[in-house]
């Protein structure tokens, strides 16, 4: 895997485990809001913000490969959606590298950062997950969503948190789920839909972004320091670039991936 130079810009179990996994879907969570913070997390998001910032891009270099057709038609209710839908392994445009999680991997360490109470969305539309990478802090809370008129379960498979399999028969179901430690990514499917994949990076601190369709992705509110940036991609790997920021300064660094 090479790298560029300095820039950044910043499933469920298959019916038969739905039916027969032994025990009920976990109950929706009703959506509340964020709870008002303490003085004590005031004054800690006050000590660990900071003003410096990280952007760039991910960048695919060679010809990518051609992005396959998602056949759906083995639940009408998803084939009619769509007329077409492509895999998401692999996506570029003009050179960007779409769906890259990018995260300080070295230079927090010992610093303490409050946990959002604000929930990740991770959506199940169109049967297809939305987003297909993202992102979260340990402990916040991920709300997992159900838009589709038809049965899908969510499987996921994370080795540092407990894992969970929950079948979300109905259209407008939500459940709330959290992980524990620190995992870059925990692999998500369906096994009632094979072609639906997703990941999720759950990190300590608020530093990490997923670059967008153009590859560029930003890391803002970083304290001054010295830091080891990851850039990981399903199927091309993962690569590293350490980047030095001061008070008020932006840095660029960008990540360039090959064809394997």
């Amino acid at each position: 895997m090479t790298r560029l130079h300095l820039i950044h810009p910043m499933g469920v179990t298959a019916i038969v485990i739905a039916i027969g996994c032994g025990g009920k879907p976990a109950p929706a969570t009703a959506e509340g809001d964020a709870a008002s913070p303490t003085p004590e997390r005031v004054q800690l998001a006050q000590a660990t913000a900071g003003s410096a910032t990280i952007t760039g891009r991910a960048l695919f270099q060679g010809t990518p490969p051609a992005q396959a057709k998602l056949k759906m038609d083995a639940d009408p209710v998803c084939q009619q959606q769509h007329a077409t839908v492509h895999a998401q392994e692999v996506v570029v445009n003009n050179g960007g590298l779409q769906y890259v999680f990018v995260h300080v991997k070295g230079g927090l360490e010992g610093q303490p950062f409050p946990t959002p109470t604000q929930p990740v969305v991770f959506d199940q539309r169109g049967c297809v997950y939305q987003p297909h990478v993202l992102g979260l802090q340990v402990n916040q809370p991920l709300q997992i969503v159900n838009s589709d008129p038809t049965l899908h379960n969510v499987n996921a498979k994370p080795k540092q948190s407990t894992s969970f399999n929950l079948a979300m028969p109905t259209k407008g179901m939500k459940i709330t789920k959290t992980f524990a430690k620190p995992e870059v990514m925990v692999p998500v499917k369906c096994n009632v839909h094979p072609w639906m994949r997703a990941y999720i990076g759950v990190v300590a601190h608020p530093f990490f972004s997923v670059s967008g369709p153009d590859g560029a992705f930003t890391i803002a509110g970083l304290p001054a320091g010295r830091y080891t940036l990851e850039a990981w991609h399903e199927t091309l790997g993962t690569a590293t670039e350490t980047v030095t920021v001061a008070d008020g300064q932006t840095q660029s660094v960008s990540f360039t991936f090959r064809a394997k």
